[in-house]
């Protein structure tokens, strides 16, 4: 697809755009029965799910996973050290420190940020092995606080070897709609969740949906895509490169070359490329698509970096290929998908964090009761405001 896109109507491209990915078939019944299924039979399903798909549900014990660590290629095994460390640092720096504010009655509010207790991280199997995924869902778990972190994975040796490095407490060899729901539900040997996180097939992204009630997920994760505003003066050969490398996540990819030179476009016509009347234009266009990757390249497009809002990872200058993200940077690659980099973040440690308000009011509670009775009462909710009132009878 080529467009031409100006500032007016570069919401009406980006939904065009978008549109070329079509929607995943729905797999909503099959999916609830298989939680369903796990909800009420435990092991006994996940052992005859896993088999139906040509699997064998089981526990990794530890000395699997350390023959994998240890016998894994030593460049790989470097490279993903470099991941942990690079992705420990940036997700520890997201840690927010507790406060306390005190208010004028005298009552004190302390917004504690305290760690979900157990997590699970699904690593995918699929037509690759995913060890990146258990480094960016396990160590950013562990920079959290998380207490304990599961992996459910298929018991490819890298995967095993990317676990022992992460030090996670426990490894499944599980894979699909009820591995997710093994976690979210617990059974006689998966403990029960209280995050998942972690990419997948559109079955395992359902199954998350579906149990977000009873537990927390970092999103529904959808087909993977790249946009890359470039301007006069970038090279195009490695941005050709990494609109073919995001491609290569498979059937659904979308990637867009965006750009006021007609000339760059036609150096990256790898997938979409969409012409903007100016950069103006080019901004607006992937501020209404939303996508998951966006990399500027080209001193005019990087200067529209601080004005970035919606991207679920923003990469800048041409040297800073978005494969890096993928992997080393630092960052995290599980990301908004779909155009949910609107309202959505990527992994973080928020995800496995929660604010919890703890409130003393002390002196105030008179003060305060004088306040809120009459707001209760016009709610028609008379006991708050008699539980509230008891404490005016207190007034000095």
């Amino acid at each position: 697809m080529r467009a031409e896109c100006t500032a007016a109507d570069a919401a009406d491209v980006a939904a065009r755009v978008r549109a070329l990915v079509p929607a995943g078939e729905s797999v909503a019944a099959a999916v609830a029965e298989i939680v369903a299924g796990v909800a009420a039979r435990g092991d006994a399903a996940v052992a005859e799910y896993e088999a139906r798909f040509g699997g064998e549900a089981r526990s990794v014990p530890a000395d699997e996973l350390a023959a994998a660590r240890d016998t894994l290629n030593p460049a790989v095994r470097a490279g993903l050290e470099l991941a942990i460390a690079n992705v420990r640092a940036v997700a520890e720096a997201v840690v927010d420190a507790e406060r306390t504010v005190r208010l004028p009655q005298g009552q004190t509010v302390r917004l504690r940020d305290v760690p979900v207790r157990r997590a699970g991280v699904y690593a995918p199997g699929g037509r690759h092995p995913y060890p990146s995924s258990v480094v960016m869902g396990a160590v950013t778990a562990r920079a959290a606080g998380v207490d304990e972190v599961y992996v459910a994975a298929s018991p490819n040796p890298t995967i095993l070897a990317a676990c022992a490095l992460c030090g996670v407490d426990g490894v499944f060899a599980v894979t699909g709609a009820h591995a997710v729901a093994a976690l979210a539900h617990g059974t006689e040997t998966i403990p029960r969740v209280d995050v998942i996180v972690g990419p997948g097939s559109l079955w395992v992204q359902e199954a998350k949906r579906q149990v977000s009630g009873q537990v927390g997920i970092d999103g529904f994760a959808g087909p993977s895509d790249l946009t890359i505003i470039a301007s006069a003066g970038a090279d195009p050969a490695p941005l050709k490169l990494d609109l073919m490398a995001q491609a290569e996540h498979g059937e659904g990819s979308l990637v867009v070359a965006v750009s006021d030179d007609q000339e760059l476009l036609a150096a990256l016509e790898v997938g979409v490329t969409v012409h903007a009347a100016d950069l103006d234009a080019a901004l607006a266009f992937t501020e209404a698509l939303a996508p998951e990757h966006l990399q500027l390249a080209g001193a005019a497009a990087e200067a529209l970096a601080p004005r970035v809002r919606s991207a679920g990872c923003l990469f800048v200058g041409e040297q800073t290929g978005t494969a890096f993200g993928d992997y080393v940077a630092g960052s995290n690659h599980t990301l908004p998908t779909e155009g949910a980099a609107r309202f959505a973040s990527g992994l973080n440690v928020r995800h496995f964090r929660r604010r919890m308000a703890e409130v003393r009011l002390g002196d105030a509670g008179p003060a305060l009761a004088r306040a809120g009775v009459p707001i209760a009462e016009a709610e028609g909710f008379p006991e708050h405001a008699r539980s509230m009132a008891l404490r005016q009878t207190k007034a000095p």
